[in-house]
């Protein structure tokens, strides 16, 4: 074996060492990245040729996290790592996005990229070392690649940005970004942020290209000790035939611009002006040149549309829908679009609509994460979905996709820290989002509607949160035209899709990926300063439909209430086997959760549709709880517990008990208990003394009663 081992000290005191030649040696190009205990095993694989009628980069992602990297068994019937959870899918997006666009663009050939976390000590976070593991694996094979990359975490402590911080570190941090770039060029952007500057955000960059650059510059010495790496190999995926590439375009550039100038609102109205321009080359070929053209028509004219699409937006500054680049499409909304729901928005922008629902629950319906590193709960969920109809398209549904996970996620973060904490929020909240139509950034319209949908179900938010997303059309001078709230055709011809969600104050979260060599720094300053501007606008209307959360939640919405109690009475409330619980929440019509917290405390949390049954279970509880003291000449009400043929014992207080005597249940003479009550029955009743031998109190019911009049004598 030839291994190869090379270290590089991250310049926060943790050294991290790449291992090559060891593992998976039939692999293309194969990596064992450590930080102390935490390794990441990484290998690539691309075949040597495209499959036939491939005209994309057909490159596929994975991340697992392996149990035993943590001395863990899964959990589940089969006792095995099964399909990937949110978070490795999550790590899987962040290091596709930075990778996919410096791949070649003429490379077409089958390429998997594999990571798994073989080792876990705790202490390093395996996703800050993921991007980096897998642009390594890339580095020492032969495989044709515009890189390295390297992908790290941002973290702030007391001002201070910490890169690639640890997990005590990272608990302290004020914000979370992770960020990916080559030595020139940041490519990748994504994190959440507690309402941060834009110019802290253009800090957080510059501090992470510095590290970038460095890991690239290790990337690239690794790779000159291997031999395989040092010459990449040769392939030839596409055929051009650039006499056809420029007949396409003269009959069609000029036409694709006509259509660009409209500036018609309609996406439907502009792909079914396109097509005319389209067909109308196709109609107008002879069999023969069309039997030659054939294969490259398509590719041609979209190379012409989107050239004349960047220039009339460049050069004549006309946007597709004829906005001006600052302006945002018309927006309505509308809040209790959903009667049955706890709470529920539709928020519309132009041709993108989010229709988003707010479930609220308690303890029992927080989500468990039992993953790899650790195992959690979270009470807030944000599920995205992205229906085919959304777009007018036919085609099956296979379950969640990787995208709709991650722009799910993406609002998720956004939003969460603008949630009331601790005891100020004792629910389990779900969001769900529908989109039921998308032209550009459902994902911030999810944003949007998710705060709308808070607020009408009275969630009490630290402050409303807006999103937007911002594109980017630059050409080889330099010029270039930042554009608010990009339609899905700017996305698609542009250079950068930029997300950013906050509130009045500042940044919560963003998301950026980069399309083009070389972004400046003014650039991207313009882009941020923009977004600021276009997110107070969007909010300025959602506020029109509602500005504060609603007063009273909804009827059908759960009421909870929670309280602490002394850790050593969970067990008299619990009872033996739960039988006291599960009386309770049986007989109040309530669920109630308990837990056992840190500081010594219990943690009661009750559930229930309507006051009565909340007092009743509070009551109860509290009863047991915090027990007072039992008071000779009280009148009380309790549960009969048991009959006996001398008398009756009933419940003075919970796990007090005492005896009504036969004799003190009424004034005239009683032949059998059960003609005045049974076992259930609730009677009133007053101690009346305490048994001096059986320290047991003894109570009447009879002298709560009237007392019968007497009989003249005959």
């Amino acid at each position: 074996m030839n291994v190869i081992t090379k270290t590089i000290d991250l310049g926060n005191g943790t050294e991290i060492s790449v291992e090559t030649g060891k593992l998976a040696k039939q692999s293309d190009g194969s990596v064992v990245v450590k930080a102390g205990g935490t390794m990441i095993l990484a290998t690539v694989v691309s075949n040597k040729g495209a499959k036939e009628g491939v005209d994309f980069l057909p490159l596929t992602v994975d991340y697992r996290e392996k149990f035993y990297s943590n001395g863990k068994i899964p959990g589940g019937y089969l006792k095995r790592e099964a399909r990937p959870s949110d978070d490795e899918i999550l790590i899987m997006r962040l290091v596709d996005r930075a990778l996919r666009p410096l791949f070649p663009s003429d490379y077409h050939a089958d390429t998997q990229l594999m990571m798994q976390l073989i080792s876990f000590d705790g202490v390093n976070m395996p996703d800050s070392l993921a991007g980096f593991a897998a642009s390594a694996a890339i580095a020492v094979s032969d495989i044709p690649f515009n890189g390295p990359m390297s992908e790290v975490r941002v973290g702030r402590i007391d001002g201070k940005f910490i890169v690639n911080p640890t997990f005590e570190q990272f608990a302290a941090s004020d914000l979370d970004c992770m960020i990916a770039g080559t030595a020139e060029n940041i490519v990748m952007l994504e994190g959440e942020m507690l309402e941060i500057s834009e110019e802290d955000m253009v800090e957080i960059i510059k501090v992470a290209h510095v590290a970038i650059k460095e890991q690239c510059a290790f990337q690239l010495d690794l790779a000159s000790n291997v031999e395989k790496a040092k010459v990449k190999r040769e392939y030839a995926h596409e055929t051009h035939d650039e006499t056809i590439r420029e007949k396409v375009k003269a009959a069609t550039y000029e036409k694709c611009m006509a259509v660009a100038r409209e500036g018609n609102p309609s996406k439907e109205k502009r792909s079914a002006a396109f097509d005319e321009i389209k067909q109308a080359y196709i109609d107008s070929l002879t069999e023969e040149e069309l039997a030659v053209e054939a294969p490259f028509i398509s590719v041609y004219f979209k190379d012409s549309m989107k050239a004349a699409v960047r220039q009339v937006i460049l050069h004549e500054r006309v946007r597709l829908d004829g906005r001006n680049f600052d302006e945002i499409r018309p927006i309505w909304s509308e809040v209790n679009y959903l009667p049955s729901a706890h709470g529920s928005a539709l928020f519309t922008r132009g041709e993108t609509q989010s229709l988003t629902s707010l479930t609220l629950g308690g303890k029992l319906d927080e989500q468990m994460i039992d993953s790899a590193q650790d195992k959690r709960f979270e009470k807030f969920m944000l599920h995205y979905n992205f229906p085919p109809f959304s777009t007018g398209e036919a085609r099956p549904i296979r379950g969640v996709s990787r995208r709709e996970i991650g722009h799910g996620n993406l609002a998720l973060r956004a939003l969460k820290n603008m949630l009331p904490q601790g005891d100020e929020n004792p629910y389990t909240i779900r969001l769900v989002s529908e989109i039921l139509e998308s032209n550009g950034s459902s994902s911030m319209a999810t944003v949007c509607a998710g705060t709308m949908a808070l607020l009408d179900g009275g969630i009490k938010m630290k402050r409303p949160v807006s999103g937007i997303a911002m594109g980017l059309i630059i050409d080889e001078t330099g010029t270039f035209a930042v554009l608010s709230d990009i339609l899905g055709d700017e996305d698609h011809l542009g250079d950068m899709d930029f997300k950013v969600t906050g509130t009045e104050k500042g940044i919560t979260a963003c998301q950026m990926d980069i399309k083009v060599d070389g972004l400046p720094y003014e650039v991207l300053i313009q882009a941020l300063n923009q977004a600021k501007s276009g997110r107070a606008h969007i909010l300025g209307e959602m506020m029109k439909t509602i500005s504060q959360p609603a007063t009273e939640m909804k009827s059908h919405a759960p009421r909870i209430v929670g309280f602490t109690v002394p850790n050593d009475m969970i067990g008299a409330i619990i009872g033996p086997g739960g039988k006291i619980i599960q009386e309770i929440q049986k007989e109040t019509e309530t669920t109630i959760t308990i837990e056992e917290l840190p500081d010594g405390q219990g943690s009661v949390q009750i559930l229930a549709t309507n006051a009565d049954a909340m007092d009743a279970a509070v009551k109860r509880i509290k009863l047991i709880a915090f027990p007072p003291t039992v008071e000779v000449g009280e009148i009380y009400e309790g549960k009969v517990k048991s009959i006996q043929s001398y008398g009756c014992f009933v419940e003075i207080l919970p796990g007090t008990d005492g005896l009504i005597h036969i004799s003190e249940l009424e004034h005239g003479r009683v032949e059998k208990v059960e003609d005045v009550c049974k076992e259930g029955d609730v009677l009133k009743f007053k101690v009346i003394g305490v048994d001096p031998k059986t320290k047991k109190y003894k109570l009447s019911r009879k002298v709560l009663l009237p007392k019968p009049e007497a009989k003249e004598e005959a």
